[in-house]
């Protein structure tokens, strides 16, 4: 099953790109591990639904049906989440599909909410921003960073951890998995991918990258090829 995405960058901090799509056939894909979560409104034959979801710590094959449906996706940068419904409880597609309010509306805190768009997600982004529905912990680009200013150890990871519903270890596996299947898909060999991405050989490469993506090293080459022979 293929997707083709159009996508945008986002003004908002808060947000990594925003993007749409529509499913063209019927069948299986593959959903694969992700450190971040989004929003995502998906219309199909008349219905629109707005869901919340959180990161995934491994890959999935997802039988999919609804053939036309049209999906507008809004993907928040680690770290961002909304605090009614935290990361950890969204996981591994616990997702939650917010109330519908009306045909172009939803059901969020006791308020209506427009559905967003393409064009004005990031307007509905800042108004969750405004509202103190959509925050962002720093505490979770200061662990990255190595850096947790004057917080206890303890402190730090429960604050990462509420923040993204992972520990500050799962989220470096999951980026190295996507960091190394970037550079495959750019032509760099498996033993130099092995090499920049910090493996210590390319059995364990290839485990990760079944792990988190669903795919070894040479069906991620294979299948860039493929693309370029298809267009």
């Amino acid at each position: 099953m293929k997707f083709v995405f159009e996508e945008r960058p986002s003004d908002s901090p808060f947000v990594g790109r925003v993007w749409r799509t529509q499913s063209e056939e019927t069948g299986m894909f593959l959903s694969q591990a992700k450190t971040c979560g989004m929003i995502v409104l998906t219309r199909y034959r008349g219905e629109t639904i707005l869901t919340l979801r959180g990161p995934e710590t491994k890959v999935t094959l997802m039988d999919y049906t609804s053939t036309g449906a049209e999906f507008l996706g809004i993907d928040l940068k680690l770290g961002v989440f909304l605090p009614h419904f935290l990361p950890e409880k969204l996981m591994n597609q616990n997702d939650v599909n917010l109330p519908e309010a009306g045909s172009q509306s939803f059901w969020l805190r006791g308020s209506a909410w427009q559905y967003p768009d393409f064009d004005n997600a990031d307007t509905f982004v800042n108004r969750l921003i405004r509202e103190d529905l959509l925050v962002h912990d720093p505490i979770v680009d200061a662990v990255l960073q190595g850096h947790s200013h004057d917080l206890s150890l303890r402190t730090a990871q429960y604050r990462f951890a509420r923040a993204t519903g992972l520990s500050h270890r799962m989220v470096q596996l999951i980026e190295r998995a996507r960091y190394s299947a970037s550079l495959l898909e750019q032509g760099v060999s498996i033993l130099d991918v092995v090499y920049q991405a910090g493996y210590f050989d390319q059995p364990h490469l290839t485990r990760s990258l079944k792990r988190f993506l669903g795919q070894t090293p040479a069906q991620i080459v294979g299948n860039k090829q493929s693309d370029h022979q298809r267009y």
